[in-house]
Formats: structure tokens, sequence, C-alpha cells
């Protein structure tokens, strides 16, 4: 039987899709029914991909959630596919995605 050995973690997937773009940093802020499930539903997109997001914050307000999701190294094709991806799941409200090569604002807001 094998020691047990510390876990490495791989480098990141290569964006396969297409290697000549260049890649950033990309900030999608959802706003979502208060579901038990979303944030799982949510984040398994990127790791069907195998991909880690670097920040992730979520706040509820009443029956919404805020969820701000920051992600490094897509190119801004494979950032929209998932962003689409985001908002065909059930319960999300609306999905912005934006690049975040600045410091990143205030949470999703319900438009009133």
């Amino acid at each position: 039987m094998p020691h047990l050995e510390a876990v490495n973690t791989p480098p990141a997937r290569a964006d396969v899709w297409n290697v000549s773009n260049a890649h950033c940093r990309v900030h999608y802020q959802l706003l979502a029914e208060a579901e038990p499930d979303l944030l799982c539903r949510a984040l398994n997109l990127f790791a069907l991909q195998f991909l880690t997001p670097q920040q992730v914050n979520v706040q509820r307000m009443d029956d919404l959630l805020s969820v701000d999701i920051v992600m490094d190294g897509l190119s801004w094709h494979r950032a929209q596919v998932i962003a689409e991806k985001l908002r065909n799941l059930i319960s999300v409200c609306s999905v912005n995605l934006q690049a975040a090569d600045s410091e990143w604002g205030e949470p999703a807001q319900a438009a009133g």
C-alpha cells in the first residue's frame, strides 16, 4: 500500500477553444432566487471544466442571492460561454460579465 502523499494540483487547464486569445480576469455578477442548491449548481459549471474561482462572494437579500465570482485565466470567449450557461440555470434572474482588471465593485443589486 503506497504512503499518503500531499495532493498536487495540476496547472490550470489550457483554453483549447482558442489558444491564441489573450487570457483575462473576469467578474461574474449573478442575481438569483435564494434556492439552497443554487451556489452548488453555479460553481459546478466551473468545476466541470477544472476551473477554480479566485474569489466568491455571496450575500442573501430577502428572497434573492447576490453572487460575485472572479475568475482568472479565461479567454473572453470562454468567459462568455460560461456566462450563458449561468444564465440558463433555473432560478438565475440575471448574469453580468465584465473584465475585472480593476478592483471589482459592489455586489449585484435587484433592479427596483
